[in-house]
């Protein structure tokens, strides 16, 4: 059984979809990550700022369209969640730090990100005491949920393949359109241009 869990375990970490890391931010400066959210998946933050004297820095999490998901002010550490709301949306994480005029800081201030999503970002520890499970049952249980999320993460791959390739179709017929309808244009000049010499030249009585 142990076994099994390690195994369970392993194959969760080589697919789980998280990233960490770590910049550093420069006073009166402002650094931006952005990341894609897809429909009904969780995304959780977990952020930690070096002490800076002098510095004062905000949080603030946006979707694409502007509207704030999330915002601290003098962020120094905390966590932060939000779900999807919608396919090929995105999210920035933006954090900006200042300094009054005439204060002098002698470092800037280092950012420690975690961002997880879906299966990584659920927490199965509080699952497994409000439904009082195993360690065995919370490994399947995190498994089945992996599973779900592959499941869905191919139908997404498909569903913008299928996009993907109906804009392709579509790109070529235009093209071919356009192609079409530039060699009738140069048909139509060629003619244009050899009536208009033929009278040109019959005018001059260069030819009969």
């Amino acid at each position: 059984m142990n076994v099994l869990m390690f195994v369970l375990t392993l194959v969760l970490l080589l697919v789980s979809e998280a990233s960490a890391l770590s910049f550093m931010l420069p006073q009166n400066n402002r650094k931006c990550l952005m990341e894609e959210i897809h429909k009904n998946v969780l995304v959780t933050g977990e952020y930690k700022l070096s002490p800076a004297p002098g510095h004062t820095t905000s949080l603030k999490v946006r979707s694409n369209d502007g509207e704030l998901l999330y915002g601290k002010e003098n962020a120094e550490k905390g966590k932060f969640a939000l779900t999807g709301d919608q396919d090929n949306s995105f999210y920035t994480i933006c954090f900006e730090t200042k300094v009054p005029h005439g204060v002098r800081v002698q470092q800037d201030r280092e950012v420690y990100i975690d961002v997880k999503h879906g299966v990584e970002a659920k927490n199965y520890e509080d699952v497994a005491k409000s439904e009082k499970l195993k360690p065995m049952e919370i490994e399947l249980r995190r498994l089945e949920d992996l599973s779900e999320a592959i499941v869905n993460d191919f139908a997404y791959m498909k569903k913008r393949e299928e996009e993907m390739r109906d804009t392709n179709e579509s790109t070529n017929s235009r093209v071919l359109y356009f192609s079409i309808f530039s060699m009738c244009c140069l048909l139509v000049l060629v003619t244009w241009q050899v009536f208009y010499l033929r009278r040109y030249f019959k005018s001059k009585k260069l030819i009969e």
